[in-house]
């Protein structure tokens, strides 16, 4: 599987999901916007670590800096 997300996006990717985690947890956020924010969460993180993702396939975007797999 070739990596298309580099190190400073998955980081950024880590960060936006430790956020949406948090304002999903808030009170204040009620269903659904709660379940919105887990699944965007959710999203990041599985693709920061996988290194991969398909938006960025489909676009044909490749911030991995280093040679692929």
């Amino acid at each position: 599987m070739k990596k298309n997300v580099g190190t400073l996006d998955t980081v950024i990717r880590t960060i936006l999901a430790v956020v949406a985690f948090y304002i999903a947890y808030l009170p204040e956020v009620n269903p659904p916007w709660n379940y919105v924010l887990y699944a965007i969460g959710s999203i990041f993180i599985v693709t920061g670590v996988l290194g991969k993702c398909p938006i960025y396939s489909v676009l044909g975007i490749n911030s991995c800096k280093t040679k692929n797999e």
